[in-house]
């Protein structure tokens, strides 16, 4: 037989490409990116007037070692009248349940100015979103649903950003429910809660969380699957609860929350009004992103998912200050609900999120937003606060809610405010905006006469409200020539000041100059808050009703220029003005 020819070898297959190798710096950039983008989310100027008072109470308590009750600070604070049952107790607990966050808040200030405000105001901000984005990494084992997690609780945290004693709140009820997931470190249980029930009355909440955290514990032992570390939980959870009556007003923060129910100048507060959920929003992914999650995928959730969602979903949608807690638990319920993804990220894909982020963070930059590290003092009546302390004004005066703070920290002890943001006198409150109106109730008490109720001899005002835009009627009528009973002494871009009787040598200014103040103030307020510009419609509203066409339309049009929603009655006003 001929030999058989030699085998050829077979072919080789043809070599696939190498996967793209992710480079050791990237997965440990993502983090610091998405805290790069988180700081310039959370650096904005120091707007929240509140900060004034909040300081100077910290500031009255290390001078005096003792709590500033009676308040010294507003010379109607302590009438002794009551509006609703549980008002004096609700003015005492307003005096009180910050005070240590108010002494931080102080001493920030005074090593750091108003970069270390708002550096500790980011600094807070970002430590929450690190906690929700740790849960979420832990429940989920995720890498990127933890970094996910975390940008999302930022942006339902974006409407907080201000140097208030509730971020403690935030960050410790976050850090609680941390500790509570892992089961770690349970020691520190009892030392959070005792130094949260001194800086704000949430502490509360430290309860509710590991109310449902021992429940789902009992649940599963009914279930006869019993959970590690269950007595552990349950003994730390009464220690806790015991701890946290260690504040000056005990157990007392329940009640007050009911009392603020019942309180008209609460119940007034932007802060307690109902969220508008239906909106698009960071918050409306958390809440409605994490009760899809629920009917979804079910079967996945634990018993404590269920309860926490049951105590947070409607928390939430009770006042517009309650949305922060669907950041902390929406994030975490989210990634820990949604069906696992078992193939690995393509590097292209990381490369893409580090690029986002980055986008993100130039983005925010050029908005103008970011790393303004400073008060907002075009808000401020500074130029007031000057003209009365320069005169030694000591007569009583008159002020606005929101700056009462404010005139506090730059006039007291020689000046005391009228009202300030704590709310403390339900009646004070109530003649307050009987005054602003000018305007006559059905028991005959009009602005003058509550001005001699009060001994008020010295006006210090804006001529609008910084959230709605409407003018204060008062502010109008004082512009009036023909009104004889306030002189005007001065007048700025934030503010004017009336007094019935001026210092030897202070001129009197035209009456009018008070409503170009006024129209300075708008434009102030538009430069700087863009999306409230509703005065300029009221300055319109104002020039039309007393016949100056040109101005009604020359602010209208302003007004429609800088909207942020369609108006068509402005827009019908603006059109039914004569063209001359």
């Amino acid at each position: 037989m001929p030999p058989r020819p030699a085998s050829r070898p077979a072919p080789a297959p043809p070599s696939k490409p190498a996967p793209a190798v992710r480079p050791s710096w990237l997965r440990p950039a993502l983090p610091g990116l998405a805290a790069l983008l988180l700081l310039t989310w959370f650096t904005g100027e120091v707007a929240d007037t509140d900060i004034w008072l909040h300081m100077m109470t910290g500031r009255h308590t290390l001078e005096t070692r003792a709590l500033t009750v009676p308040d010294p600070f507003s010379y109607t604070s302590n009438l002794q009248s009551s509006s609703y049952a549980g008002e004096t107790i609700t003015r005492y607990f307003n005096l009180t349940h910050e005070w240590l966050a108010q002494v931080g808040l102080y001493l920030t200030y005074q090593v750091a100015g108003f970069p270390g405000l708002v550096l500790l105001r980011a600094g807070i901000l970002i430590g929450f979103c690190a906690l929700v984005g740790l849960m979420a990494y832990r429940r989920s084992g995720h890498f990127y649903r933890g970094l996910a997690a975390a940008i999302l609780a930022g942006g339902v945290a974006i409407n907080f950003q201000q140097s208030r004693p509730f971020l403690v709140t935030f960050v410790l009820l976050a850090a609680a429910m941390a500790i509570l997931e892992s089961r770690r470190r349970m020691w520190l249980l009892p030392a959070i809660f005792l130094l949260w029930a001194n800086c704000h009355g949430g502490f509360f909440l430290g309860w509710v969380i590991m109310g449902a955290y021992a429940g789902e514990a009992l649940i599963e032992r009914l279930r006869g699957k019993p959970m590690p570390g269950e007595r552990q939980l349950w003994l730390m959870t009464a220690i806790c609860f015991l701890v946290s009556g260690i504040n000056p007003n005990g157990f007392r923060v329940i009640q007050i929350l009911f009392f603020y129910r019942n309180s008209p100048l609460q119940a007034n507060n932007l802060e307690w009004q109902y969220p508008a959920f239906w909106e698009p929003s960071w918050f409306g992914v958390a809440l409605f992103g994490a009760l899809l999650a629920l009917g979804i995928w079910r079967r996945r959730t634990r018993p404590v998912d269920w309860l926490l969602f049951g105590i947070f979903a409607p928390f939430s949608l009770l006042a517009v200050r309650n949305t922060i807690f669907m950041g902390i638990f929406g994030p975490v319920l989210i990634a820990a609900l949604l069906p696992s993804w078992k193939r690995a990220m393509p590097v292209v894909a990381e490369y893409a999120v580090a690029a986002a982020l980055a986008a993100g963070i130039v983005w925010s930059v050029a908005n103008g937003g970011a790393f303004q590290f400073r008060a907002a003092d075009w808000q401020l009546p500074s130029g007031a606060a000057d003209f009365l302390k320069a005169h030694q004004v000591t007569a009583r005066m008159f002020n606005t809610y929101e700056n009462g703070g404010y005139l506090v920290w730059r006039l007291w002890p020689m000046q005391k405010d009228f009202i300030d943001p704590r709310g403390l006198n339900e009646e004070v409150y109530t003649d307050y905006r009987r005054m602003l109106a000018n305007t006559d109730d059905a028991g005959g008490k009009s602005a003058e006469r509550l001005f001699a109720k009060y001994g008020i001899q010295v006006l210090a005002i804006e001529g609008f409200n910084r959230f709605s835009g409407e003018l204060f009627p008062l502010a109008v009528n004082l512009a009036d020539a023909r009104q004889r009973a306030w002189r005007l002494v001065y007048a700025d871009s934030k503010g004017v000041v009336f007094m019935r009787q001026p210092p030897a040598g202070v001129p009197e200014l035209n009456s009018l100059e008070a409503l170009r103040s006024i129209e300075l103030q708008c434009q102030q307020q538009v430069q700087h808050d863009p999306k409230r510009p509703r005065c300029a419609r009221g300055i319109g509203e104002l020039y039309a009703q007393i016949g100056d066409a040109g101005r009604a339309r020359q602010w209208l049009q302003y007004y429609l220029e800088h909207r942020a929603e369609a108006d068509p009655e402005a827009e019908r006003m603006l059109g039914a003005l004569p063209i001359r």
